[in-house]
């Protein structure tokens, strides 16, 4: 564990912020709460080498800069942490504070994504799947609509009915990374009342102890 270096990467930049949540907050100020919590849990239960990744800058250059980070700093894990939206065509409309505003409380959960492009495609695939035993344990549910004609592009292969994982085969930092990669989506910031969930320390907390837990699991393992 002292030496199995990790770099949990914050999704998106200040920039380029990622999605907008059913209250108008930018979905990168929630990357960067719960990937700091997740760092943090990780240095106290014993693995030293985890870093926090940080990335400035519009959003296809970034993914680069983060990928180069990864393979620069020979990690181990490149962990990725996003929360979750839907497309377009699935909002709908309401006020709040005064402002138009857009939610969608059609779908909520956390899911995890690899790809076979990874060189590393097995780990990846353990380690997510190891995340997402974690996460259920833990009372939690995945998001299940990426099976769904619904979603169009954003429509993938699940690999994992049990603890929801999926395949993003062309995503950047998944599938140029020479490390083992997962993307986790920790949650629906769209969905008004997940958006509540995710915003409480006490939820950030059972994801954070989760990813530590299914991290002491797979080197116990190795």
């Amino acid at each position: 564990m002292r030496k199995f270096r990790i770099v949990v990467d914050v999704g998106h930049t200040p920039d380029s912020y990622g999605a907008l949540s059913a209250r108008n907050d930018p979905e990168f100020g929630f990357n960067y709460r719960l990937a700091r919590l997740i760092t943090a849990k990780l240095k106290s239960e014993g693995f030293a080498e985890t870093r926090l990744l940080v990335t400035d800058g519009k959003a296809r250059p970034s993914l680069f800069k983060r990928v180069s980070f990864a393979n620069g700093g020979r990690a181990d894990l490149f962990l990725s942490v996003h929360h979750d939206s839907v497309p377009d065509k699935l909002l709908e409309t309401w006020e709040f504070d005064g402002a138009k505003s857009y939610f969608s409380d059609r779908f909520s959960g956390h899911s995890l994504f690899v790809s076979q492009q990874n060189p590393h495609f097995a780990t990846s695939l353990m380690l997510a799947r190891m995340i997402g035993k974690q996460l259920k344990e833990q009372g939690l549910h995945y998001a299940s609509q990426y099976t769904l004609p619904v979603m169009g592009r954003y429509r993938h292969q699940l690999l994992d009915k049990d603890v929801g994982v999926y395949r993003y085969d062309g995503l950047v930092v998944l599938s140029r990374t020479r490390s083992a990669a997962v993307l986790l989506e920790a949650g629906s910031i769209i969905n008004r009342d997940e958006e509540m969930e995710m915003n409480s320390p006490e939820r950030q907390e059972v994801v954070a102890g989760a990813v530590a837990a299914a991290m002491r699991e797979f080197c116990e393992r190795r």
